[in-house]
């Protein structure tokens, strides 16, 4: 039976981005018209990111505006089939069982060439790059989700077809205002030329050229000027609301976002015990990006894995583990760190391929958990995934459990990766999510992971309040145990006590902030609303869902017309709209057994690999002279003088043979060519070569100047020995 989408609605799709600061309120209006001659009632599931707050949700049809209720999620379910069955319009939104990231909208009881038009409002934190840009991704893919056999709950129906199919457009803008100056705004789509608003560059706006398919997801990079300087900016109480509660007290929001001396942070620990967890499910042999489909997400998966095993300590301990339907791992548990196990592991990983059937992420985590723990070798958990995970709550519960003995940093692989997955087992692990999305390199955003792992921790943190008198500060967040070079940290606090009024020149000078209309309070209203679900706590969570106005896993938006006159007459057909999905190669939908209908446009994924010799025919490697460097060099950090080297280095055995400590000599010469030809990618090598410089000190060789000097000559660089770290 093939999926009852057809062409019954017509989409056209507009968002308004409103970033203040480090906070983002994304205001989006859905405009659907019913092109069929019977009333309809339209089910779309579209993706949000995981940690959004969804603070309001109304409709227009006609003449009429429909303001909806948040209500308790039966409940609301239940007035919306009474509405339907009455012949009444009415409107459902909420969020899925499985994953927060993941929200279902009922337009019901739409009449043939009605238009009905919804608007939806979400507050975010924007995360942070490694190259401090603060990140926005308005998601347009939503891949199907591997539902585990014998999780909890049925699985979200998603129905995805390619963009030309389906009758959807999009108009975008963003408005950005900071106490900093903004420098600049990238994105992964064409955008028009940003325009400055007011004379210091505090405030912004932009626009998605015209012309943009939704096809995939759009991105934003929002650089500030003085990033790294502490930033703090309050909201006033609601007038309606009681005060010395949340929503009648004012909120302050502060920004840390320190940068450490480089005396500091070039101090790395030499321990820890490092497990990497990789997806080997059929959808990642899909191309890593639009732009280039010949490399696939499993062999940028292998690529980082090189880099990740060169860049390790020494005296270190490690893990691989490979995921699917079912799990393996290379080593039966975490090993020393030393050429032998490296190199084993380093065989296992060539032949890695995307075989291992549907993306079943518990069953590894709960393996690796129940290994014991390595005295003096702090665990530290690399997740790689493209995110199609089903039962996304318990994987996080898992995390959460065992957030004490681990740090987890995760990498969303794709278009369509769920955001509630990969930021939520960051979170829950104390750990650093990246998305690699578009022309992103997966090897720069990993390795600026491992740097944090490796890079000393700043703790015992405490805060203290300057405020006026008869002013005090309740603190909404978890209080902050560690901060990390690159990371940006939030603080909410509620200001309780007589607070004067906020145009009144003596409080802003004091506390120092900018007055934005920033909406942090739903934030956290939304955090206090997630993570316990025992039963004596749904009602204290259905009561501050519904007083703050922001959905929790407990609630939904039910919106119902009872002014529009006579009901609507005829059988209500159901219609899928399906999301504008980048459903193409090799996503795991149709063989994982999905009980729901949609469409998947997959060729590559249902043919079995080539088979000869009983065994799958490996993807050829890339012959990029960067890996085959870094292949070449030996656990300790040095590399063998070689006819291997002189070709990655474009030269013969003969012109790089000299009489001086050959194996001193070699490193060096890799070590100028790194500098001298591949800085572009520094963020990939720069621990390699960190390791390769005290390799080269610890031998005490009194030849290192002439040797510079020498590999500089042979190369035509001008590399200085200072640069060099040597």
């Amino acid at each position: 039976m093939a999926p009852s989408y057809v062409k019954c609605v017509h989409l056209i799709v507009e968002v308004e981005l409103q970033v203040k600061d480090h906070v983002a309120t994304v205001i989006s209006t859905l405009n659907y018209q019913n092109k069929e001659d019977k009333p309809i009632e339209a089910l779309f599931v579209f993706p949000l990111p995981g940690d959004a707050a969804v603070c309001h949700f109304s409709a227009d049809i006609g003449q009429t505006h429909i303001v909806a209720e948040l209500k308790e999620k039966q409940q609301a379910r239940e007035e919306y089939d009474d509405a339907l069955s009455s012949g009444q319009q009415a409107f459902l939104l909420e969020e899925s069982e499985q994953s927060p990231d993941i929200f279902s909208l009922s337009v019901g009881s739409l009449p043939p060439g009605e238009s009905a038009s919804i608007r939806l409002q979400y507050v975010i934190e924007l995360a942070v790059e490694a190259d401090g840009a603060l990140r926005f991704c308005l998601p347009a893919v939503l891949n199907p989700r591997y539902q585990p056999q014998g999780s909890e709950g049925p699985g979200v129906p998603v129905s995805s077809v390619p963009a030309s199919e389906i009758p959807y457009s999009l108009s975008f803008s963003a408005r950005v205002s900071s106490p900093r100056p903004v420098s600049k705004v990238e994105s992964s789509c064409s955008l028009e030329p940003l325009q400055y608003l007011n004379t210091d560059h505090t405030e912004a706006a932009v626009k998605l050229a015209a012309g943009h398919k939704f096809d995939r997801d759009v991105e934003l990079l929002i650089y500030y000027k003085d990033a790294h300087q502490p930033s703090a900016v309050v909201e006033a109480g609601q007038d309606s609301a009681k005060p010395g509660t949340l929503m009648g007290d004012p909120v302050v929001m502060v920004s840390l976002y320190p940068e450490f001396p480089e005396s500091v942070m070039s101090k790395r620990t030499s321990c820890g015990e490092f497990v990497f967890l990789l997806d080997r499910s059929g959808s990642m042999r899909c191309s890593t990006s639009n732009w280039n489909q010949q490399e696939t997400c499993i062999s940028s998966a292998r690529d980082t894995l090189l880099l990740l095993l060169k860049s390790l300590p020494m005296g270190c301990y490690f893990n691989i583990y490979g995921f699917g339907s079912r799990y393996d791992q290379i080593f039966p548990k975490s090993v020393e760190y030393n050429e032998k196990s490296m190199e084993e592991a380093l065989k296992k990983v060539k032949v890695m391929q995307a075989d291992l059937g549907g993306t079943e992420i518990l069953q590894p985590l709960q393996h690796i958990y129940s290994q014991p723990c390595i005295s003096n070798q702090p665990r530290q958990l690399f997740v790689f995934t493209d995110g199609e995970v089903g039962n996304t709550k318990e994987v996080l519960d898992l995390v959460r459990k065992n957030a004490g003995s681990h740090r987890c940093f995760s990498f969303g692989i794709g278009e369509g990766a769920s955001s509630a997955l990969i930021n939520g087992l960051a979170q829950e692990g104390r750990g650093h999510a990246q998305f690699i999305t578009g022309s992103d390199r997966m090897q720069a955003k990993v390795m600026q992971s491992l740097k944090f792992a490796l890079q000393p921790v700043v703790k015992d943190i405490s805060v203290t309040w300057d405020l006026p008198k008869r002013v005090s500060a309740t603190v909404l967040s978890p209080p902050i145990t560690t901060i990390f070079q690159g990371q940006r940290s939030l603080i909410y606090a509620q200001l309780c006590g007589k607070v004067l009024d906020k145009k009144d020149r003596q409080t802003r000078n004091h506390l120092k902030v900018c007055q934005l209309e920033t909406q942090s309070r739903f934030i956290e209203a939304r955090k206090k609303s997630e993570g316990n679900q025992h039963k004596d706590m749904k009602r204290k969570v259905v009561k501050l869902s519904v007083q703050s106005g922001v959905s929790s896993h407990h609630t939904a938006f039910i919106a119902v017309n009872k002014d529009n006159g006579d009901a609507v007459q005829g059988p209500l057909v159901r219609r899928n709209v399906p999301t504008p999905g980048e459903v193409g190669e090799g996503k795991d939908c149709i063989c994982k057994g999905f009980t729901f209908f949609f469409f998947c446009y997959d060729p590559l994924n249902l043919q079995a690999p080539l088979i000869r010799g009983g065994s799958a025919v490996p993807e050829q490697p890339r012959r990029d002279p960067l890996l085959q460097l870094v292949s070449l060099q030996k656990a300790s950090g040095c590399w063998l003088l070689d006819a291997a080297l002189a070709s990655v280095l474009g030269k013969t055995s003969e012109e790089v043979e000299k009489s001086k400590t050959a194996e001193v000599w070699a490193t060096i010469l890799a070590l100028i060519w790194l500098h001298g030809f591949k800085m572009e990618a520094k963020d990939e090598w720069e621990l390699l070569a960190v390791k390769a410089a005290s390799w080269v000190q610890a031998q005490n060789a009194p030849c290192v100047k002439d040797c510079v000097a020498a590999a500089n000559a042979l190369l035509c660089c001008r590399v200085k020995k200072k640069a060099l770290k040597l």
